[in-house]
């Protein structure tokens, strides 16, 4: 059996203002925007943006799960978190560079590079 991951998605209270948010991030438009389920393409991954009450699903927030998003290097890294609103400041971590934020609809994330 061969696992794959593809994808994840975050849940979003106002997706027009997290559209603007990793629009803004990622420095690319979304891939496809609907106002229930939009998608970026991040070189081959999708992360989906999910309005779960517009379909009047019930969703409880958690901190178990976090995104890791990988950039080439500190200096790209360090450009990146003047976008964000930083919950866990940057720390060299063993062979990387570790920061935590949280995106405009209270999501965390974490961000990394080499070291």
């Amino acid at each position: 059996m061969e696992w794959m991951i593809r994808s994840l998605y975050l849940c979003v209270k106002d997706m027009d203002r997290a559209i603007r948010f990793y629009e803004e991030f990622f420095e690319q438009p979304v891939m496809v925007k609907d106002r229930i389920y939009s998608i970026f393409d991040i070189n081959g991954f999708r992360l989906g943006l999910f309005a779960y009450e517009e379909v009047e699903e019930p969703h409880t927030y958690g901190t178990n799960c976090l995104p890791s998003i990988e950039v080439e290097n500190l200096e790209v890294l360090k450009k990146t978190l003047d976008k964000v609103q930083l919950v866990f400041p940057l720390t060299k971590i063993k062979d990387n560079w570790v920061a935590e934020f949280r995106d405009s609809e209270g999501n965390h994330l974490e961000i990394t590079a080499p070291a």
